[in-house]
């Protein structure tokens, strides 16, 4: 039954595309809602009736074997709590109910495309989900037609277009190597036989997904995607989609496939270090509050591959966790960017200050966000990059572990720069009649604020519940 997932969205856009009118534009909202709150609730009860099943075959001619595990469970909760958050803030940036509804559609599109690609196994089908999440994410950059979005997706469809040659490339290299597009039957040829082409087929496999999440050095077209898009778009791409079609294919291609030998640890250390390094240097000098948040996303995204790079059932577990809450924190960075744009008409930073005073809840939600995405306690951010500071000090990592704490502090000093600039201070001129955000970007803010000080306070039951046992999962 996870294959739901994929199909009740996907019925679901067809039945509200047929010609019945304004009823259906209406009732795509609710319906999304539905989907997504479902979703949520399925990923966090683990409903045996609903995932009992894991392998479901679709017809003699084409097989789709989808299959959860607690990594799985995981990423389903942060696809649905995203696309929950951008869904609200459409809600309150989007007023054309046309224009809405070609939002849904491509959003629950997106969805459905993650919620693919974090069941499936095997490299095909994984690519197929890929290209349905980047096709629906460029449509949804370029969806306000203005040059900047057209520019920032243009880039986007460029780099993302070599990355799927590339996958597909190494998907048809390893078909013909193993005879399968499984994750088990490429490791047992891999492991098998010493085939130079196989490898070189992984190595091009790897560098399309590092395009797609947005790691250095190919995160050029990051901080203009995330720029230039619409403030639910930001939410949606910052919040999950890199992550998704990136981070964690790349970290479940490796571990089902090639393993976690001595190479692949210090590539992944290596990668990890230099996206930490290079995303918080940038977001130092940005000026603009959603370009600063895309160079700090590629900051935080550095620590994930730094704790798989240590590869201990710790720094693992610390990793996942760390990406659970990078999905949360910094969706509600962009969730209050959403804000700040709505009601300033730009996300330029010198343009703003002083505005808790008129948007308190704005403000105190952005205050929340910045310092758990410092690691400040116990806020749950802080956890997650302890725990992962700790695992590389234990593991003899020593180096590492004084790099994250030094770019944790480089990230606490520019949030705070931003908070003063944006939402402290004396209130600048021409805005003394300014309000706080409407209700859907309220919620949303709230929403999120609540579960970063809920993980945060109840860090070790949510820790042993949810996280701990994924670290043990990947070690072999």
């Amino acid at each position: 039954m996870p294959s739901l997932l994929i199909f009740i969205p996907l019925f679901g856009i067809v039945i509200l595309n047929l010609p019945f009118g304004k009823a259906m534009r209406n009732a795509a909202f609710w319906f999304a809602l539905a989907v997504f709150i479902v979703q949520i609730v399925l990923a966090i009860t683990h409903q045996p009736i609903f995932w009992g099943n894991e392998i479901e075959q679709m017809d003699a001619f084409f097989r789709v074997n989808f299959s959860v595990d607690q990594l799985s469970f995981v990423m389903l909760l942060c696809i649905g709590l995203v696309s929950l958050t951008s869904l609200l803030v459409m809600r309150d940036t989007i007023f054309d109910i046309n224009e809405r509804f070609k939002f849904i559609n491509l959003l629950m599109l997106a969805s459905m495309g993650m919620s693919g690609i974090v069941m499936v196994t095997d490299i095909f089908t994984m690519y197929i989900f890929l290209e349905i999440t980047a096709i629906a994410s460029f449509i949804l950059i370029a969806f306000e037609k203005d040059v900047y979005a057209l520019e920032g997706a243009f880039k986007y469809m460029v780099l993302s277009a070599l990355a799927s040659v590339l996958i597909l490339a190494a998907t048809a290299i390893l078909l013909l190597g193993a005879g399968s597009a499984s994750f088990t039957a490429i490791a047992d040829a891999i492991h098998r036989t010493d085939n130079n082409l196989i490898a070189v087929a992984m190595g091009l496999f790897v560098c399309g997904l590092l395009i797609k999440g947005g790691m250095v050095p190919f995160h050029g077209w990051l901080p203009d995607a995330y720029g230039a898009a619409s403030p639910a778009v930001s939410v949606l791409l910052a919040g999950i989609v890199t992550k998704a079609a990136g981070i964690y294919t790349l970290i479940r291609a490796l571990n089902s496939i090639l393993g976690f030998d001595a190479n692949i640890k210090a590539l992944l250390l290596a990668l990890g270090t230099i996206s930490i390094l290079v995303g918080a240097f940038a977001a130092i000098g940005q000026k603009d509050f959603k370009r600063m948040l895309a160079y700090s996303s590629i900051s935080q995204t550095g620590y994930i591959v730094l704790g798989f790079g240590c590869a201990t059932p710790l720094a693992i577990a610390g990793a996942v966790f760390h990406l659970f809450n990078h999905s949360i924190f910094k969706s509600l960075l962009f969730v209050n960017s959403a804000a700040v744009e709505t009601r300033l008409g730009s996300t330029d930073m010198d343009r703003a200050g002083g505005l808790a005073q008129k948007m308190p809840i704005t403000g105190f939600t952005s205050v929340i966000g910045a310092l758990s995405a410092a690691g400040i306690p116990p806020l749950s951010g802080f956890w997650s990059k302890i725990i992962i500071v700790v695992a590389l000090w234990q593991a003899g990592h020593t180096w590492y572990a004084a790099t994250a704490i030094m770019a944790s502090i480089i990230t606490l000093a520019y949030l705070l720069a931003m908070q003063r600039k944006v939402f402290f201070g004396k209130l600048a001129l021409g805005l003394e009649d300014i309000e706080e955000a409407r209700l859907g970007i309220r919620a949303a803010s709230v929403m999120l604020a609540a579960i970063i000080i809920g993980f945060g306070v109840l860090f070790p039951s949510a820790y042993a519940i949810f996280i701990a046992p994924i670290g043990e999962m990947f070690i072999k």
